[in-house]
């Protein structure tokens, strides 16, 4: 029964024997880092692509606008689609779409051509991302989830940390097309391998689509987005921006009110009657949030700072991915042993610890040492993003999995830009009282506070959790309730 009282619908079968989970979990996160990757290696190449094209680096924020705006608005039909024509098929076709606008994109000789190819990009990027955690979700038992989701969260880690270190690399040894051509070989072999080893799963009849709650919604995150992506930017035209943010919330409390009346909403917010998702997606959200400042915040204070180049930058930001993978194969022991519960209460005071001790950092402290101290940091939110990916469906039904999917990914979609905009929020007011008309040290200190605040702020929302939260997933508590008494 689902949690409104009605029977969940019935989840779609697997056709052909049951692949290892790690193997599809490595499978769909090498092309989600293609499209990870992609979107932060882009904004290196911005400079070049300005100068190649005839056209203002401020006009070419237009390309990234353009590509986060259509991401975000497919995102919510992704778990529809896949359930219509089965979700390895629509996977296949998101990775084919994805690759073909790079091509594209390479190729583009203008920036109306650019932003035609981005705004493809970003239709193939929000059917890979959701689509591949279903895809992932209805191959792995509870037991296996949360090391497959392990491997699914290095992407969103790594991905946004490598990409302007190997963008750099790639504008100055081969051009700014090379940024997009990269994505040729992984695209085929990414297809290859998922037509190889992942077993096909079946589709099923999801009933017609909620067109109205989609419209509402998507006209909510696209307006949404466009004020987040543009203000205080100056790439259009004073107000558009404050306007877009207005009337997305009005769409989006439109969209919310219809989404509860209908049966089949675009957005299942009955979801939210899952504790554990409840929890992972609205709390977590805040955590992303915060924590979604300092790949925006580390390369900037190093490089406006403290001076350093933006080779430098880049391989001293790095630290946060390699934190990153040495959490791997520590979240599994760590969450058997303490639980999800007070994994992430700990895990949100020890990275709200991580931002705010980058607050310290002066240009007088030694590259090692901010390394050391990003590496760590990287660490505890590495831990913290795989207990939240995997908490979040540890109680979902499988009929549910793809409305759920849809939902996750909507709202984390959202959570790295908000973040951007109040890091940039803080260091513009930190300036302005100052009274300084550039960036110093101090303001960028002033931001990782914030940052730090926000991260910690959601310890308590995680105390909310049962401590027998997740259980059957992480193993937590579950072998001694086994055990039998000896008569």
């Amino acid at each position: 029964m689902s949690e409104t009282g009605g029977a969940d619908p019935a989840p779609p079968t697997l056709h052909g024997p049951r692949a290892d989970p790690r193997l599809v979990a490595a499978i769909v996160a090498s092309a989600l880092f293609m499209q990870n990757l992609d979107s932060s290696a882009v904004t290196t190449a911005l400079p070049a692509m300005a100068r190649d094209l005839a056209v203002e680096p401020a006009r070419l924020g237009a390309a990234i606008t353009s590509y986060l705006v259509a991401l975000t608005v497919f995102i919510p039909v992704s778990g529809w689609v896949a359930d219509r024509f089965g979700a390895k098929r629509v996977f296949m076709a998101a990775i084919a779409v994805f690759t073909l606008a790079s091509l594209l994109c390479g190729r583009a000789t203008g920036l109306p051509e650019l932003i035609g190819a981005r705004i493809l990009q970003g239709i193939g990027g929000a059917m890979m991302v959701p689509v591949a955690r279903l895809l992932l979700l209805r191959q792995v038992r509870k037991e296996e989830m949360l090391s497959a989701m392990a491997w699914l969260t290095m992407p969103a880690m790594i991905g946004p940390i490598s990409g302007p270190p190997l963008g750099g690399f790639l504008t100055d040894a081969f051009g700014w097309r090379s940024v997009f051509l990269i994505n040729l070989p992984i695209g085929l072999l990414g297809l290859v391998l998922v037509a190889w080893k992942i077993p096909r799963v079946e589709p099923t009849n999801p009933g017609p689509p909620d067109v109205v709650g989609l419209f509402l919604l998507g006209t909510a995150l696209a307006l949404f987005m466009f004020g987040l992506e543009t203000i205080g930017r100056g790439v259009v035209p004073p107000g558009l921006p404050q306007a877009g943010l207005v009337l997305g919330l009005m769409f989006g409390w439109a969209a919310l009110r219809h989404c509860r009346r209908v049966a089949r909403p675009a957005l299942d917010l009955a979801l939210l009657r899952i504790p554990t998702f409840h929890q992972s997606v609205l709390a977590g959200s805040l955590f992303r949030i915060g924590a979604g400042t300092s790949p925006f915040l580390v390369p900037m204070l190093l490089q406006v700072g403290f001076g350093k180049s933006a080779s430098e930058a880049g391989l001293v930001s790095f630290a946060t991915a390699l934190g990153a993978l040495a959490m791997k194969p520590l979240a599994r022991p760590v969450l058997r042993r303490w639980g999800f519960r007070r994994v992430l209460i700990g895990g949100a005071l020890l990275a709200a610890a991580g931002v705010a001790a980058a607050a310290a950092f002066t240009p007088a402290w030694p590259l090692p040492l901010i390394f050391a101290l990003l590496a760590i940091g990287g660490l505890f939110r590495s831990l913290q993003f795989t207990a939240l990916n995997t908490l979040a469906f540890a109680d979902v039904p499988p009929g549910r999995l793809s409305a759920a999917t849809s939902f996750s990914g909507t709202v984390q979609q959202l959570a790295p830009a908000l973040g951007v905009v109040l890091a940039t929020t803080v260091l513009e007011a930190s300036a302005l009282l100052a009274g300084r008309h550039g960036l110093a040290v101090p303001d960028f200190a002033a931001a990782f506070l914030v940052a730090a605040a926000v991260v910690a702020a959601s310890a308590p929302f995680f105390a909310r959790l049962a401590p027998e939260a997740g259980e059957a997933v992480s193993g937590h508590g579950v072998a001694p309730a086994k055990r039998v008494p000896a008569e």
